[in-house]
């Protein structure tokens, strides 16, 4: 038997064993939790209109838009809903 590296209990080599595969385990998963970030916020945000005609003398304070439908909100008070696709105002909405 060897004084300098003596045999080690069988907990402990099960103990060694576990605790590298545990180490494998977290920086596989950290690598794909990065590899997830990375992908989903490289994807192309919102397509945004050009230009939006606004009524004379408003101007934008707000924009959100929908599926098939975006809408701004004009410091005059009022929602401006306007067709995505032809950019045709669909709908004003006083806000009281």
């Amino acid at each position: 038997m060897d004084t300098d590296n003596p045999d080690e209990p069988a907990n402990l080599r099960f103990l060694r064993r576990m605790v590298t595969v545990l180490t494998v385990v977290m920086i596989g998963g950290v690598l794909v939790l990065i590899f997830v970030l990375v992908t989903r916020l490289s994807d192309q945000g919102p397509t945004m209109p050009r230009a939006i005609t606004l009524p004379d003398g408003s101007s934008a304070q707000a924009f959100t838009q929908g599926r098939g439908w975006y809408a701004v909100v004009t410091d005059a008070d009022t929602i401006l809903i306007f067709d995505q696709l032809t950019g045709e105002l669909r709908q004003t909405i006083p806000i009281e």
